[in-house]
C-alpha cells in the first residue's frame, strides 16, 4: 500500500458515516435484530449537495468519491481557493453549509479551527442537512451540536470525533438521529501497513545519512 492508505481509509470512512446516518442503517439493524421487518426511510444520498471543510489530501479523496460513486455535487471551504480542483468555492463554513445537504469536516484541529462548526454553521446546513465529522472533535462546538440534533435543526450527525474524547456526553449518545464510530476512519490494514513501510523507509534514509521521505518541521518560534 501506498503513501495514500490513510487519506483513503479516512475517505472511505467518512462517506460510510454519511450513508449510515442518512440511511439510518445502525437503527434498522437493531430493528430487524429486534424482529421486525419493515419502518425505515431515510433520504437519498445521490444527486445531493456536499460541502467538504478543509481540501487537503483527505477532503480531496472524499470529493472524488461523491460525483463518480453518488453524482453528488462538491464544495468546499479551506483558507486558500484552490482554482484548479474544479469545486465550487465558497467563502465562509457558513456559506458552504447553506449550500449544502451534506457538510464534512476534513479539516485539521488545532486553535485555529476551534469550533469552527458552531451554531451559525449548524442552522445554515438546516434541518434536512447532515453533519460528518471525521478530522477533529474540537473543530465542532459539542453543545451547539447537540442542541440542533435534539431540537431537529439538523437531520443529524455522523462523527468518529468528538471533543473530549474517549468520555462522549451522555446527552449525545441519547440521541437517536447520531452514528458514532471511536476515532477509527484512519485504522484499517492497509493504512497500518503504510505506515510501516514509511517508518522503515525513513529509518533507512536517517542511517544511511540520507534526507528522510517525510520531515518534521521544526516548531513555531
Amino acid at each position: 500500500p501506498g503513501a495514500g492508505a490513510k487519506p483513503t481509509s479516512v475517505a472511505d470512512h467518512a462517506m460510510a458515516l454519511l450513508l449510515g446516518v442518512a440511511r439510518h442503517l445502525p437503527q434498522a439493524d437493531a430493528w430487524v435484530r429486534q424482529g421486525h421487518w419493515s419502518g425505515f426511510m431515510g433520504p437519498q444520498v445521490s444527486g445531493k449537495r456536499l460541502g467538504i471543510l478543509g481540501l487537503g489530501s483527505i477532503g480531496l479523496e472524499i470529493a472524488r468519491r461523491a460525483p463518480n460513486g453518488f453524482g453528488m455535487t462538491v464544495g468546499y471551504y479551506s483558507r486558500r481557493a484552490r482554482p484548479d480542483c474544479g469545486y465550487a468555492y465558497y467563502d465562509s463554513p457558513r456559506a458552504l453549509a447553506e449550500a449544502s445537504d451534506f457538510l464534512v469536516v476534513a479539516t485539521p484541529g488545532g486553535a485555529e479551527t476551534r469550533h469552527l462548526v458552531d451554531a451559525a454553521v449548524l442552522d445554515a446546513l438546516g434541518p434536512q442537512g447532515y453533519l460528518v465529522n471525521i478530522a477533529r472533535g474540537s473543530v465542532v462546538d459539542t453543545d451547539a451540536l447537540i442542541a440542533a440534533l435534539g431540537g431537529r435543526r439538523i437531520a443529524g450527525a455522523g462523527l468518529d470525533v468528538v471533543e473530549g474524547e474517549p468520555v462522549v456526553p451522555s446527552a449525545l449518545l441519547a440521541l437517536d438521529n447520531v452514528v458514532l464510530t471511536p476515532h477509527s476512519a484512519g485504522r484499517s490494514p492497509e493504512a497500518v501497513s503504510a505506515t510501516v513501510a514509511l517508518f522503515l523507509e525513513n529509518a533507512g534514509a536517517h542511517f544511511a545519512g540520507q534526507a528522510v521521505l517525510t520531515p518534521v518541521p521544526p516548531p513555531r518560534g
